[in-house]
């Protein structure tokens, strides 16, 4: 068996472990005891929730809250604590307590599993991780419970509250509210806030909450004055670009959907002010990968529905719980379209150099991103001819876009999807999460000795 593990790369071992969780969770869902009235559930519904809860995406088949039995939320509970950080990671964390030594080999899974440069303070990263995974979904969870109490009472809203406060941080968007997601709390300032900002934070990415926390510490230490010019002058790169494309995305995304929606009434237009700008906010925040929503997704205008797929499409951060294409690929591409239009001859942001290899992995993802939007949607197109749902084309970019992007939103298709559309929903809900270069990079043979030849370079006419 040892001879077996070291034979595969590392990165099989990543991608064969998301799927042994989510066939694990599968089966544990498939039993009578996972289902509220303690009957089996078809094998297809269970893999399709185990891998939507795994890949922490929030697409269902089935309500939630009224299909699945307290073993079965528990079941779905674990899988998207598992899906958020990482199978490998979580392993690690039981391991270290028991007072194990890591090795290399687990220490370049865990390098694999979040796309982490170096090896370097590997050890120190994921006792970051777990300490600060907890304690903020603790902290969400105590408010959440607090605030769910007038509702659920003391012994309902304690589940409510750690279910919640679990599935906002790990961008997974599971709800035990019912079909109507967060619409009960639409105009609710704790829910909102305390949602959006779990959803934030784990979309992040713990590289950048590294940093953050870091930052007053290395300020007291320094004989400067602390200032904010400091502070941002102390940040790498990759955290400027991530806060800085995090915060524009999450505000233009919330102006959009309050101009577009304002008078919408099956959706902002019947609200007050406060609830229009919250359920505005939390659109945009959700679509980040998390899967809630406060409105009614099939009430969107088309141009509404069309921005909401772009913003799924885009996702969240690296090395956090959010999936998608990443707010650093899309940031790199622009700013190298910025850097062509000005006639430089690199790509530069906060007076710093971004490597080409940076670019190439940034348009690889989109490229691959868009062509697998563009095919499985068409896919569907052809399978679901005969669909029970009156839907439009765009309803199935839709469905697919928050598929790829882990988002877990829906204009109602998802019930209603045939055999084979539930199967091409579960590998895009598989291939966002684990990321398209990952996978091909696990199953594709290289040949290093390939890799090292280098060809006469040939200018070729592009635009």
């Amino acid at each position: 068996m040892n001879r077996i593990l070291h034979a595969v790369k590392p990165t099989q071992l990543f991608v064969l472990s998301f799927v042994f969780v989510i066939l694990l969770g599968a089966f544990l869902l498939w039993l009578p005891i996972s289902s509220a009235n303690g009957e089996f559930t078809s094998f297809l519904d269970c893999l399709f929730t185990a891998t939507s809860a795994s890949c922490v995406t929030g697409l269902t088949v089935v309500t939630t809250a009224a299909h699945w039995s307290a073993f079965g939320k528990i079941v779905i509970t674990c899988l998207i604590q598992i899906g958020g950080l990482g199978f490998i990671t979580l392993i690690t964390v039981i391991f270290l307590l028991a007072g194990k030594r890591i090795t290399l080999k687990e220490r370049v899974l865990i390098q694999e599993t979040f796309n982490l440069s170096q090896t370097h303070g590997i050890v120190r990263f994921v006792k970051f991780l777990a300490m600060f995974t907890f304690t903020v979904e603790l902290i969400g969870a105590v408010i959440l419970t607090l605030r769910f109490i007038p509702d659920y009472g003391i012994p309902g809203a304690i589940p409510m509250g750690i279910f919640h406060s679990i599935s906002a941080f790990c961008n997974a968007g599971f709800d035990l509210i019912g079909a109507s997601s967060m619409s009960p709390y639409v105009d609710d300032p704790i829910i909102n806030i305390v949602i959006m900002a779990l959803v934030v934070t784990g979309g992040l990415g713990f590289p950048v909450w590294v940093e953050l926390l870091g930052l007053r510490k290395a300020l007291k230490k320094s004989k400067e004055n602390p200032s904010f010019k400091v502070a941002v002058k102390r940040l790498s790169v990759h955290t400027k670009i991530v806060v800085t494309t995090t915060l524009l995305l999450i505000l233009s995304g919330a102006l959009f959907t309050f101009i577009l929606e304002y008078n919408n009434p099956l959706t902002l237009g019947t609200l007050s002010m406060q609830g229009k700008i919250f359920a505005s906010f939390f659109h945009s925040v959700v679509l980040r990968t998390a899967g809630f929503f406060s409105i009614d997704m099939a009430g969107l205008h088309h141009s509404t529905e069309f921005l909401s797929i772009i913003l799924m499409m885009i996702g969240g951060s690296p090395c956090g719980t959010a999936g998608g294409m990443k707010t650093i690929s899309l940031a790199v591409v622009l700013l190298a379209v910025i850097s062509l239009i000005k006639e430089r001859d690199s790509i530069t942001a906060f007076k710093r150099n971004i490597s080409f290899s940076a670019l190439q992995k940034a348009l690889a993802v989109i490229v691959l991103m868009i062509t697998i939007l563009m095919t499985a949607t068409m896919l569907l197109s052809i399978t679901e001819v005969n669909m029970d749902f009156d839907y439009e084309f765009i309803d199935l970019m839709f469905e697919v876009a928050s598929a790829l992007g882990t988002v877990g939103n829906s204009i109602g298709i998802t019930p209603y999807l045939s055999s084979i559309g539930k199967l091409i929903i579960i590998s895009c809900m598989f291939i966002g999460r684990l990321g398209p270069i990952t996978i091909a990079i696990a199953f594709m043979s290289t040949h290093s000795d390939k890799n090292k030849i280098h060809y006469p370079t040939e200018d070729v006419m592009v635009g």
